[in-house]
């Protein structure tokens, strides 16, 4: 599901309208920020944020450069963009690193946000940027609590810190200790959480923090509880003065009223974002490239992001070449697949694209056919692979056998394929192309 699709397609829809007309009155930017409201409140954006939002924008959009100007439309879309990114932006958006060693990075929130997994989550990104991050179970009330720790922290390659059921308080202190004695230079605390806010959580939490003094304190947040996301991070902000929050679960939030509330109710950034089941599925809360998802601009930088880490520049300059010399095999295709998986879902790799988001909307990119040609490679043997123009009806057959498909399907893959490769020769024919 792409970010925030349900409002990103009300906004398209709005801004359409706009882009047919030549000149606008003051009379049709009224009536299309009034539409704008009523989609933020529908998204379940809070009221007041969403009624000041609709009056900056209004404000700047009937001025006489808009409305003088020979494209008002799209000025009326750039002013929108750079209020979304304005509503999400702070000038504390990064992650606070310690000046000394350890940067201890303080998560709590309420049950069922996924705190513990995002805790595991976030050490394994900072342990991507060359830190070396010790994650601590102060959980010691919801059962399993430390297993699931230990289990998240296994997958992220991270060692987790646990003394059993002993004070929370005394945990995070002696394991601050031993961050400092062996070297580790961020110590993250999975704290306890609840079903709902009281006093008995906020006091323990209140004392971590007294013992401990984290650099930050980020609180995990739900992203699809929309406006009780915000009545929460108020309350443990009040509370504990957070410095952040990480939204989860953003990948299936399809109103992202919680993303455009947060920031402006509580004057605190969104730092991170989960985007996926996924321990690498984290990413830095970037306030311009959501903006620009929203509108179904795209976002480059994310795309180029991902792709770098997908494909290491020795995969990139071997494929490179093998289209440049038209030797693309199956087995390369199968490089391709695993490679696009490490990326994401392919609908939302393709909602990235300038462009493409807003002529994808209602189009379903079928996942399961990508692993059903996983499938027909790798029944193929190495020679078939490497030249597939020795697969006649008997090899075919074989194929479809065992790979649990039918002829047609790999009569369809090996067209798609064949096509595929006449088109690179096409490309490479072309003056002035360069792969």
């Amino acid at each position: 599901m792409a970010l925030f699709s349900s409002l990103s397609e009300k906004f398209n829809h709005i801004f359409s309208k706009l882009t047919k007309r030549g000149r606008l009155t003051e009379l049709e930017i009224k009536e299309a920020m009034r539409e704008v409201r009523i989609a933020l409140l529908e998204a379940d954006v809070n009221y007041m944020v969403a009624k000041d939002f609709v009056k900056n924008v209004s404000e700047k959009a009937v001025g006489d450069e808009v409305m003088k100007s020979l494209t008002p439309s799209q000025q009326v879309i750039k002013i929108v963009r750079d209020e979304l990114t304005n509503l999400m932006s702070s000038n504390s958006q990064k992650l606070v690193i310690a000046s000394a060693p350890p940067t201890i990075i303080m998560l709590c929130g309420l049950q069922g946000a996924g705190k513990t997994t995002m805790c595991a989550k976030l050490a394994a990104y900072l342990k991507k940027s060359g830190k070396k991050p010790l994650l601590v179970a102060c959980d010691i009330y919801r059962p399993a609590a430390i297993s699931q720790l230990q289990v998240v922290g296994k997958q992220a390659n991270v060692e987790v810190f646990e003394r059993g059921t002993q004070d929370p308080v005394k945990t995070a202190s002696q394991a601050v200790e031993h961050a400092k004695k062996q070297g580790y230079d961020v110590v993250i605390l999975d704290t306890a959480g609840r079903l709902h806010i009281n006093e008995e959580l906020m006091g323990e939490l209140q004392n971590i923090k007294a013992k401990v003094l984290p650099t930050e304190i980020l609180l995990v947040l739900d992203s699809m509880t929309g406006q009780d996301a915000v009545t929460v991070a108020q309350a443990f902000n009040n509370a504990l003065d957070v410095s952040g929050f990480i939204l989860t679960k953003l990948d299936g939030d399809t109103r992202g009223g919680a993303a455009l509330s947060i920031k402006a109710i509580t004057g605190k950034p969104i730092k991170f974002t989960g985007v996926g089941e996924k321990i690498g599925d984290i990413e830095p809360f970037y306030p311009d490239r959501i903006a620009s998802r929203i509108l179904g601009m795209g976002d480059v930088l994310s795309l180029i992001e991902k792709a770098q880490e997908a494909v290491t520049e020795e995969q990139a300059k071997q494929m490179e070449k093998k289209f440049r010399e038209n030797s693309f095999t199956f087995d390369d295709y199968l490089v391709q697949i695993e490679n696009m998986k490490k990326m994401g879902s392919i609908q939302d790799i393709l909602s990235m694209i300038p462009g493409l988001g807003n002529k994808l909307k209602g189009v379903k990119i079928d996942e399961k056919e990508i692993q059903i040609n996983k499938y027909i490679i790798q029944s193929m043997t190495p020679e078939e692979r490497q030249n597939p123009d020795i697969i006649k009806a008997s090899r075919r057959q074989r194929i479809a056998n065992g790979s649990g498909t039918s002829i047609q399907q790999v009569n369809a893959l090996l067209k798609q394929f064949a096509q595929s490769k006449e088109m690179m020769k096409m490309m490479k024919g072309k003056r002035g192309f360069k792969f």
